[in-house]
């Protein structure tokens, strides 16, 4: 399958059409206007996704994973996307587990062609009721499982958005979102990095 060198693929880790969502979306529209991204929208919404259960399969028989489910639809376009953005909600201080789980099931991705995700660029959000409810351990996970898949993770960089973009919802989900002026901020600060490797 061949990379789309412009393609910005946000997919949404939030079970609601909520703040997540918005912020997901808000990003890719700031990253086609402003730099000219070509972008796509998936989320785990409604989606029947099943855990990973470790069978092995990926790696015995190297042709993808053993579950015939709604992530089926995601995996051609993680291969296709250059840069991925990965945004979750906040649930009990960490990413959330259906994001976690998308993440897990990328193993039969690189069971089946170990350098598929080598070299795409990566960015995080996250979005907690709280101003400090989780989100730097969220976007944490998320970078981690950029590192130990070879993906290049970006952030916004020094003063605001160290790690990736972290937003408040103050438990008002897409209306507080459209509130948080600074967690808007810090978001449009890691799209504008991420552009410089375009």
């Amino acid at each position: 399958m061949v990379e789309n060198q412009n393609l910005l693929l946000g997919i949404c880790g939030s079970p609601r059409k909520q703040g997540t969502e918005y912020a997901v979306q808000y990003a890719l529209n700031y990253a086609n206007e402003k730099f000219g991204f070509e972008t796509e929208y998936w989320t785990i919404r409604s989606k029947d996704i099943n855990f990973c259960i470790h069978c092995d399969y990926c790696i015995r028989e190297k042709k993808g994973c053993v579950h015939e489910d709604d992530l089926q639809e995601l995996y051609p376009k993680i291969e296709t996307a250059k840069f991925l953005l990965f945004g979750t909600p906040v649930f009990q201080g960490n990413l959330s587990g259906q994001l976690k789980t998308v993440m897990d099931r990328c193993r039969a991705l690189v069971a089946k062609s170990p350098n598929v995700l080598k070299g795409k660029v990566g960015v995080a959000l996250a979005v907690g009721g709280d101003r400090s409810g989780g989100q730097e351990i969220a976007i944490r996970s998320i970078l981690d499982f950029y590192q130990q898949n070879h993906i290049h993770s970006v952030s916004g960089g020094a003063f605001g958005a160290n790690l990736g973009a972290s937003l408040w919802s103050r438990d008002m989900g897409k209306q507080g979102i459209e509130l948080d002026e600074e967690g808007l901020r810090t978001l449009r600060k890691v799209i504008k990095r991420l552009a410089e490797f375009k």
